[in-house]
């Protein structure tokens, strides 16, 4: 387990020019976090270094374990935020399962402990999503990586949100209820948040945007 009483300081963000890493990186800066951000496509630094996160090009999807332990290593915690973006199944197993679970076994090696995921609400085993659905894939991969990180001893915490939106931040959500939508700059704020509470260790926290204040929220309160 992570040592909570030593602030975690410095933050790998993985898929770093997502619109929620750009968001996060932003936030993570602001609060006083060292932020890297790794992306697979260098015309994409500019738009990194104006969150005040240092860009590193860096294409997951090609490196093995020990390449990104070392991508890794001096972190003191991992945000993965990639994904490959849909339309190519074998693309969408190498980068949304495959390659994230190699991050999981490659933070351990590293020794950062904290992992965080930014899945989706619906993801798990039992997802539901038939197989002739184009989404299935998709589903299929994410519902395997959150199992393996599960599986692991890492200080993990999976993100759910339900469906995003470019909404403005509102600083507010609900953890309970069906599927619905939530702002992405609130799911930023969420990562942010569970990265300074390590009440979320262990947890996987599906939600939508509501009328409860994040801290609030996540700690049962409403």
């Amino acid at each position: 387990m992570t040592d909570t009483t030593q602030p975690l300081t410095h933050v790998l963000i993985i898929g770093g020019h997502g619109k929620v890493a750009l968001l996060l990186a932003s936030l993570l800066v602001e609060q006083g976090f060292h932020v890297n951000a790794a992306i697979r496509n260098p015309d994409h630094a500019a738009d990194v270094r104006a969150t005040g996160a240092i860009p590193v090009v860096a294409d997951v999807e090609q490196l093995d374990e020990d390449a990104l332990a070392e991508l890794i290593s001096g972190h003191d915690a991992v945000v993965w935020s990639a994904g490959a973006g849909g339309g190519n199944p074998e693309r969408t197993s190498a980068v949304d399962r495959d390659a994230a679970i190699r991050s999981m076994d490659a933070a351990a090696a590293a020794g950062a402990r904290r992992y965080v995921m930014v899945s989706y609400f619906g993801a798990r085993a039992d997802h539901g999503v038939p197989e002739d659905n184009p989404f299935w894939h998709y589903a299929e991969a994410k519902a395997a990586a959150d199992d393996h990180l599960r599986g692991t001893d890492l200080d993990w915490t999976i993100l759910g949100p339900s469906k995003l939106t470019l909404d403005p931040p509102t600083g507010e959500i609900t953890v309970v209820g069906e599927a619905s939508e939530v702002g992405r700059a609130d799911v930023a704020a969420v990562a942010a948040h569970v990265l300074r509470d390590p009440t979320t260790i262990g947890r996987t926290i599906r939600f939508n945007a509501g009328d409860t204040p994040i801290a609030d929220a996540l700690a049962g309160r409403s």
